[in-house]
């Protein structure tokens, strides 16, 4: 009895010992932690390439670490030579323009809508609340500013950028070549005893995660894109905000197309000042949330179980809190465990006799 509480102690002393060490250390892993991830989003594909034959030639894991290597590059050059350039101008535009739509907001569209909705008894002073909300605004935007320029100035800042996009790129790479040598030593350093089990909940922690990763974040990120690329046809100016925000927020069910479409109908009536733009940006997100139905998540998740949208909310959140960036980062692994471990844990206490028992003793009353 004395062991066994010993170990309990020194089981939580150990993981509290880790998770000082975690967050005084969180600078340096932070950039161990990214390539991590990336080599965990990669290997499936650089599996799938192994396995492919080329008359009697086959890939060799270096070859299809290269070759996914590669993809992985190009994504981050397209996204910082084409995405980041769209998204800082349409910021800026946003900048300029929210003084005038905070106006037009309080001054117009408050105005129609308590109109229609009968709500005359209701008083609104729009001069303050346009000044309110104005000086608001340039708080955040001042700072946004600021914290863009100190980044700039920084030299430390940026010695620790160029370091770490040289040492992400060298880590991931060899994590990924590695990576199935490297969970095929953890397996078996585990002691027999719980081998089996441990392998099975780390097997069922690998779907759940990969449910959530390499499938909802792709749904994500395909509706981000069919969102921004719709609106932009419709020649909205923040097409690329609204759209990435609504399919990031599409993490929660029906929260992304609710901002999306309130976002982009107020944008749209704004900017046009028509009937029409406003109904083809609703066309928009209804094929977008079609396209979701019958299409992306069908293919992308299929029918495995990822993690509930608010135990993900509050794990990034808790996560960030706790252990800034690096928390973040951990924040979907660590829940995906937890996830795994309940669930485990649920199912022998279903089948212990304490539980038995006591469904005994209620049938026999």
């Amino acid at each position: 009895m004395v062991v066994s509480e010993s170990r309990g102690w020194f089981g939580l002393a150990l993981i509290a010992g880790i998770g000082w060490l975690f967050y005084q250390l969180a600078p340096v892993i932070t950039p161990f932690v990214i390539s991590a991830g990336l080599a965990y989003l990669g290997d499936p594909l650089v599996d799938r390439l192994e396995r492919l034959k080329f008359f009697k030639w086959r890939m060799s894991r270096t070859v299809a670490v290269l070759i996914v290597f590669l993809l992985i590059t190009a994504s981050f050059v397209v996204v910082l030579l084409i995405f980041l350039p769209m998204l800082r101008d349409q910021l800026a535009h946003l900048v300029n323009k929210a003084p005038e739509m905070f106006e037009w907001i309080v001054g117009t569209a408050l105005p129609w809508v308590q109109a229609k909705l009968g709500f005359s008894a209701f008083t609104l002073d729009a001069h303050s609340l346009t000044e309110a909300l104005k000086s608001y605004w340039k708080e955040v935007s001042s700072a946004l500013v600021g914290v863009v320029g100190t980044v700039s100035r920084g030299g430390q800042v940026v010695l620790a950028w160029v370091m770490n996009l040289v040492l992400v790129p060298v880590v991931t790479f060899y994590l990924m070549r590695d990576w199935d040598k490297l969970v095929e030593g953890i397996r078996t350093l585990m002691p027999r005893n719980i081998e089996p089990v441990a392998s099975t909940l780390f097997r069922q922690i690998d779907e759940v995660l990969g449910a959530f990763i390499r499938g909802q974040l792709m749904v994500m990120l395909a509706l981000g894109l069919i969102y921004s690329a719709g609106l932009w046809a419709l020649g909205l100016d923040i097409a690329l905000i609204i759209g990435m925000a609504a399919g990031l927020l599409s993490i929660v069910p029906y929260l992304g197309t609710l901002v999306g479409v309130v976002a982009a109908l107020t944008a749209a009536v704004f900017q046009f000042q028509d009937v029409l733009h406003p109904l083809l940006a609703l066309l928009v997100f209804g094929i977008g949330q079609s396209m979701e139905g019958m299409v992306l998540t069908p293919k992308l998740v299929g029918d495995r179980v990822g993690l509930h949208p608010v135990a993900v909310i509050f794990s990034v959140l808790a996560g960030g809190q706790l252990f800034g960036f690096l928390g973040i980062l951990l924040a979907l692994p660590v829940t995906s465990a937890l996830n795994v471990l309940v669930a485990y844990m649920h199912q022998r206490y279903k089948g212990s006799q304490m539980y038995l028992k006591e469904s005994a003793l209620v049938e026999e009353d």
